[in-house]
């Protein structure tokens, strides 16, 4: 029997809607949002992303706005940029797009995005309330991974957990949101590959994300009956967009999984709409 298919697409047009209910609360009183969108450098694929960013933000009442610096500016510099968008009034939100040069400190660099206008949740001070049980602005699509496995209605008490992957703004903030749950989380990585025991973990998930960017890296016949599959990866391969997960076998042990595309993404850009709307309420006392 094939998954049930978690559409993001339709979890994320409730959310921007839930935004949309908010931004008109606040425009009642006077008060506008501003995403400041910073990039070092142009990057076209960058572009592509920003611009489906702004169409976001328009789409619902939030203006946007991107600075492009020079590909050459320093790491002193580049900071100072920032808090200055820290100071300006009219800035509620900002986020930083990477790659940066090579040489600067990208953490020192997020460190510096005040907590309160962090709609990426990349300041250790957001990352924090994670470990707290209290996540405001949070990782989008780490937040985005914890709403889909909710919208399933599966109780995450005691369930087996596995996260493959543990990067700072999916794999640890994800394990961090479960494990307040009550789920019991294992996270694998690299080491985990290179003994030899990824199989054996993925095969034990009643809940499996997955967020490595290496196309099919999670063979579909490895996946627990009746597990639910998160997959956060997004790789081209030929001519096609394809997951961490090997999709087309995997939904016929799943009991719920993600598409790729189609599944996480949509869910991360309302998520970043929804930090964005928090951040303004949180800026005028009113979160």
């Amino acid at each position: 029997m094939s998954a049930k298919i978690l559409a993001g697409k339709e979890i994320a047009e409730k959310i921007k809607q839930d935004v949309k209910k908010d931004l008109e609360i606040l425009r009642e009183k006077g008060i506008t949002a501003k995403l400041v969108a910073v990039q070092v450098g142009k990057n076209p694929s960058s572009a592509v992303y920003l611009n489906a960013q702004k169409k976001s933000c328009q789409a619902i009442g939030i203006n946007h706005e991107v600075k492009i610096l020079d590909n050459n500016i320093s790491e002193a510099d580049l900071i100072q940029f920032i808090q200055h968008l820290n100071k300006d009034k009219e800035t509620t939100g900002i986020i930083l797009q990477l790659p940066l040069p090579q040489g600067v400190d990208v953490r020192k660099v997020q460190s510096s995005i005040s907590v309160e206008k962090d709609v990426e949740g990349v300041n250790p001070a957001n990352l924090g309330w994670i470990v707290y049980g209290r996540p405001f602005l949070a990782p989008c699509t780490a937040l985005a991974v914890k709403e889909l496995i909710d919208s399933t209605g599966i109780d995450l008490y005691g369930k087996e957990v596995v996260m493959v992957g543990h990067s700072d703004i999916v794999g640890k903030p994800v394990s961090l949101l479960l494990v307040d749950k009550f789920a019991t989380v294992t996270i694998c990585h690299i080491g985990t590959s290179e003994k030899g025991m990824l199989e054996a973990h993925v095969k034990m998930a009643e809940i499996l994300v997955v967020a490595v960017g290496k196309a099919h890296l999670i063979k579909g016949d490895i996946i627990k009956e009746g597990a639910t599959v998160i997959d956060v990866g997004i790789n081209k391969l030929g001519d096609k967009i394809v997951g961490d997960v090997e999709f087309e076998i995997a939904k016929e042990r799943a009991g719920w999984i993600t598409p790729v595309p189609g599944g996480v993404g949509p869910v991360t850009t309302a998520i970043l709409l929804r930090n964005t709307v928090n951040a303004v309420k949180n800026l005028n006392k009113l979160a």
